[in-house]
Formats: structure tokens, sequence, C-alpha cells
């Protein structure tokens, strides 16, 4: 179940997908309909957190009514591992209340309470290598030097699997791998299994505000989602209660191997899916609705290239992320950069794969909106604009080779939209020339472009 199904769908063709809304009572009967187990996975992270909170229960509300109505026998629900400290509406509450709610329906809930899980992709994976990999010393607060139990992403799977299979373990399961670490001692681990030499400095402060943004400039996750983990730490997050666990037939890894699958993961490129995959629903428009709408700009560049379309749509798919941009890559750089002042998502989520795309992926400040081999990418641009801006490339087959087609729309929100897009006309049009050229003479058999026929700009 996704408000958005398309990336599901482009992922798993075999698998039934149902659109429906937590937040719309009325699209939850569908997709409960026949299902005996339902795993409950949601989680707002609105940057209010008396609203998170208020959003997280009725969310939950909702889904358990539907699923009592429709007569699911069981619930499944990864909450958080610690104590309710920090008031009402702190994170670790909200996920504390989203089980209790869900149980409040006289429906079976069995609430997994994990820490930090650990595995490719995920955000508390992203922190520690980030941080790691980028700074040599670090001056880090107190909350750094707090105890927790990291588990691998492998085992909380498991775990979550297995809950089919023992129905008769109920309520609370906390779960956490075998070893207790601080996060400095996670971010020593790391270096060491990367070969490098880091010196954690320890400062007498907490700062967790200070501190979500100083792991945001230096990591690709938001301020606004570390800020949680980090108020978790306000005490230790461990495990109490081990019983439950143990009806289980599931020994954790060691963070140590936890860690180092993450790393070969990430190293060979087979990352399943990120932290950010989901951070937000797209506002798909076709390239029929987006022809029809009054005052949408259009862009559009062409470039003939003596290439078949398979191996141009290959340089078009491999675009953005570490490799950079295909030209004048520092200025997209800066325009990452602007976009963070703003309270924007900037550059920093980077791409999952260096190679492939699929629908639903971020791709620098960017989402894939749709992916057609070998003829159509379209993106979606995330970062802050006066309006709703995408960026397509067709790759359209020739007698002599391909067509590579760069279109890019612009809908303008009032004057600061139109006045956004032209002036900086001039910048964007270096750049759109200079993106199909180069394209072009990557995908060229000879690694040089054929003579170009760029149609005009409408």
């Amino acid at each position: 179940m996704s408000r958005d199904v398309r990336p599901l769908t482009a992922r798993f063709p075999d698998t039934p997908v149902v659109a429906a809304d937590l937040f719309v009572p009325a699209t939850l009967d569908a997709a409960v309909d026949r299902i005996e187990v339902a795993y409950y996975l949601a989680h707002s992270m609105a940057s209010d957190r008396r609203a998170a909170a208020a959003l997280d229960r009725m969310a939950a509300a909702n889904f358990a009514e539907a699923a009592a109505r429709a007569g699911v026998q069981r619930v499944v629900y990864l909450s958080a591992l610690g104590e309710d400290g920090g008031g009402p509406a702190t994170h670790l509450a909200s996920r504390h209340a989203t089980g209790a709610e869900l149980a409040a329906h006289d429906i079976p809930v069995t609430e997994f309470r994990a820490a930090m899980i650990i595995g490719s992709g995920s955000a508390s994976f992203e922190m520690v290598r980030h941080l790691t990999e980028r700074l040599p010393v670090m001056v880090t607060p107190r909350w750094v030097n707090t105890r927790c139990q990291p588990i691998g992403v492998g085992d909380v799977l498991a775990y979550l699997v297995d809950a089919v299979d023992h129905p008769e373990v109920d309520g609370i399961v906390e779960i956490g791998g075998p070893d207790i670490l601080t996060p400095a001692e996670m971010m020593r681990r790391y270096a060491r299994i990367r070969g490098l030499r880091r010196l954690i400095i320890p400062a007498p402060v907490r700062t967790p505000l200070a501190s979500s943004y100083w792991v945001s400039l230096f990591s690709p996750v938001p301020s606004g989602i570390v800020r949680p983990f980090i108020d978790n730490l306000h005490d230790e997050v461990l495990v109490h209660d081990p019983g439950p666990a143990r009806l289980f037939d599931i020994a954790p890894m060691t963070f140590d191997e936890a860690l180092q699958r993450a790393i070969d993961r990430t190293d060979r490129r087979t990352v399943e899916s990120t932290w950010f995959d989901s951070l937000d629903v797209p506002d798909r428009a076709s390239l029929t609705s987006m022809r029809s709408l009054e005052g949408m700009i259009v862009e559009r560049r062409q470039r003939l290239i003596q290439a078949p379309p398979q191996r141009v749509f290959t340089e078009v798919e491999r675009i953005g992320g570490a490799a950079g941009w295909p030209y004048m890559n520092v200025l997209w750089r800066i325009r990452g950069l602007v976009d963070r002042l703003v309270g924007g998502v900037g550059m920093r989520l980077g791409r999952r794969d260096p190679e492939r795309l699929r629908v639903g992926d971020a791709l620098d400040f960017w989402r894939v909106e749709e992916i057609r081999r070998p003829g159509l990418l379209r993106l979606r641009a995330e970062m802050r604009v006066p309006g709703r801006a995408w960026l397509q490339y067709e790759v359209i087959p020739e007698t002599d080779g391909s067509r590579l087609v760069q279109t890019a729309f612009f809908e303008p929100k009032g004057l600061p939209g139109l006045a956004y897009w032209y002036g900086l006309y001039p910048i964007h049009g270096l750049i759109f020339r200079g993106t199909v050229r180069v394209l072009g003479e990557r995908a060229s058999d000879r690694g040089s472009a054929s003579s170009p026929h760029e149609g005009a700009a409408v």
C-alpha cells in the first residue's frame, strides 16, 4: 500500500499494490481487504513535533479502524526502542503512542522496538558513514557518548517476517544486536574497517538543535530527520526485557557484521532502497497534461547522434550523483548550495545507484517521475523554485543513429516564477545547450558529436 503506487509497481510488477492514504479513511478498506497480517511501517516526519505526533495518532486510528472492519487478525508494527522521558510530543513518545493507538481497536499488535538500524541505505548508516568519511577530526557533544544497542537491518526484517509464525507473541518486543555501543564507538569501528584514522574529541554539551544542523551539513540526512534521532539519545537506548525476543529463533549479527554488510552493498552498488526514497510523494503530471497546462514554459533542444538508442540512454541514465552533471557541474553544485541555504534539499541526496534509475529514485534535487528504457527519462524538481519544474530526456531511433531530445518544463507561480525563469535563462540556456551536446559526444561511436540540429527554444 502506498499513496504513490508507481515506484512500487515499477519495482515489483508481479505484486498487487493498492493506492491508499492513511489520512483518507475511505481509501483504506481496499488496502486491508482479505488481509490476515498487516505490517504498519508508516511514520510522520513533520518538522513540528506536536503536529507530527498528532498526525501519527490520526493515521494509526484510521488504519486500525479499517483493519478491524476488515477482520485483520494481527498488526505488526516497527517502533523505536527507548524510555519516554522528554514529554508527549517527542519523537519517541509519538512512536509509542502510535503502537498504543493501533492496539486500542481490538486487534492483536506485535510491536517491535529497535534502536539504530544498520543497513545499506538506512539513515543511521548514512550518518555514521558520511561523518566518519568526511571529518578526520570531530568535536562531539554529549549525545555521541550515549550507549545504545544497534541492530542490523537483516535481523529486523527476520523478526518482522517471523512474527507471522508466532501469533502467540503479543505486545512489545524489544530487539537489539549483541553489542552495546555509543555513536562515537560506531564511528571508530567504521573508521577501522575502512582503514581511516579519526580523532574524536568529546565536548561537555548536548546541543541537539545545533548538532542536527551539524550532522546535516556533513551528511545527506536533513536536520529534521537527524533531530529525532539525537533526541532519542537523551538516555541510554537499550533492551531491558529480552524475554519476548527469545521466543524467535533469531541470533542477531554483531555490529561489525552488520556494518561490513552495509559497506559491502554500498561499495558493490547493490543498495535496494534508501531512507530518502519516499521523502516526498510526487505530484505527478503526464507529458500530455503538462503540455495542456496553461502558462507552461517549454525549452527544448535536440541533437542527432551517431549511436544506437540504448547507448544514448545509458549516458542519460548516468547523470548526476557522484559522477556529476555532464556540463558545467560547478553551476549545478552552486545551485544545490543555494537551495540548501534557503531550506531545500540541495544536492546532498545524490542517487541510489550510479548506473540505473527507477521510478521514485532521488537524483540530487530531482525525483525520477517516469522512466521507459531506452526511450524516456523524466525528472521532477524538488529544489525550491517559485513554481513546478521538470527535466525530460527522450531518445528517438533514427535511420543513422538516434535523436536526443531534452525538454525543460516550467510552470511559474505568479510574477516571482516568471522573474526566476527569465532572469536565469541565460545560465539555463548555457547549461541545457551544453548538456545535450556532451551527452551526444559521450554516446557517439567515435567519442565525438555529430553535427547538431538544435531546436529553437519555445
